[in-house]
């Protein structure tokens, strides 16, 4: 009689066979390759603070190196040796007139560059470096501090101390909009461009006498404390709500103006303000 309790050993079933005839092959997702801009990051006498805000930006930077601009230089960022030929060179930090290296790299900075921005209190108004003295920085000769505005024509500052992660984000966008949109992309951006473009035309001078003629003055201060807190002196203390500047003791190094949000206001960013949010938001998704 035949045993049927022991079952004949069953083949295995070929898995890679089903495996193929379900998988879902996923293509690639076709989209045109941006006409990118050239963008370099040229780092002066500084604390670093103005690159960590721009790294600060996260998936927004990574966007923006992605669909519209491609790192040409930066010394912590791109493994580049000399500095190239771009179109937007960030510049960071106040120049060492001792340094002969630094004056160099920032006047060959404009001429490879087609716009400079100076980016943080540093770069636009010297900001604390112009009251360093020797012993306190790296090397004791190293004592003489200028903005970059004093060595090379300026194209656009962007204040603070450090800037905004959004601010720098902002300028980035449009000044790809402004140099490879359509027109009305173009118009948006020089609305946006053009309160930071007066400011670098204004000049490197700037101190808290300056806060109060353009701010203070003007009704346009809204008692955010933002130049109390940047001052490295400690000049400016609010009295009800609005800052008091001690002339004294002020060292006109212009870090209250580079960071007070109004030193820059303009009516012809208000009037496009929707249209310039829009464009950024459409930029970054």
């Amino acid at each position: 009689m035949k045993d049927n309790s022991v079952k004949p050993e069953e083949k295995p079933v070929p898995v890679k066979a089903d495996v193929e005839k379900k998988a879902v092959v996923l293509q690639k997702e076709d989209k045109p390759v941006a006409d990118k801009i050239k963008v370099g990051h040229v780092h002066m006498s500084g604390c670093t603070g103005c690159l960590v805000s721009l790294a600060d930006n996260y998936g927004g930077l990574l966007t923006i190196l992605d669909k519209y601009a491609d790192l040409v230089y930066g010394l912590t960022l791109a493994d580049v040796r000399h500095i190239p030929k771009m179109d937007v060179a960030l510049v960071e930090g106040s120049v060492c007139i001792q340094d002969k290296i630094s004056v160099d790299e920032i006047k060959e900075t404009r001429e490879k560059a087609a716009v400079v921005v100076a980016v943080g209190g540093c770069a636009c108004y010297g900001n604390i470096t112009r009251f360093a003295r020797g012993g306190q920085t790296n090397q004791p000769q190293h004592e003489s501090f200028l903005p970059v505005g004093d060595l090379i024509k300026v194209d656009v500052y962007i204040p603070g101390c450090a800037p905004t992660p959004q601010l720098i984000r902002n300028v980035c966008v449009m000044a790809y909009l402004l140099l490879k949109g359509n027109k009305d992309q173009q118009d948006l951006a020089k609305k946006y461009l053009t309160p930071l473009m007066q400011l670098a035309e204004r000049g490197t001078e700037a101190c808290g006498c300056d806060l109060m003629y353009d701010v203070v003055n003007q009704g346009l201060c809204m008692g955010c404390g933002s130049c109390a807190a940047a001052c490295p002196v400690r000049a400016i203390t609010h009295e009800y709500g609005k800052p008091n500047v001690n002339r004294e003791m002020c060292i006109k190094c212009g870090a209250c103006y580079a960071q007070c949000p109004r030193s820059f206001f303009n009516f012809d960013v208000i009037t496009g303000f929707e249209g310039i949010l829009e464009a950024i938001d459409g930029a970054l998704k």
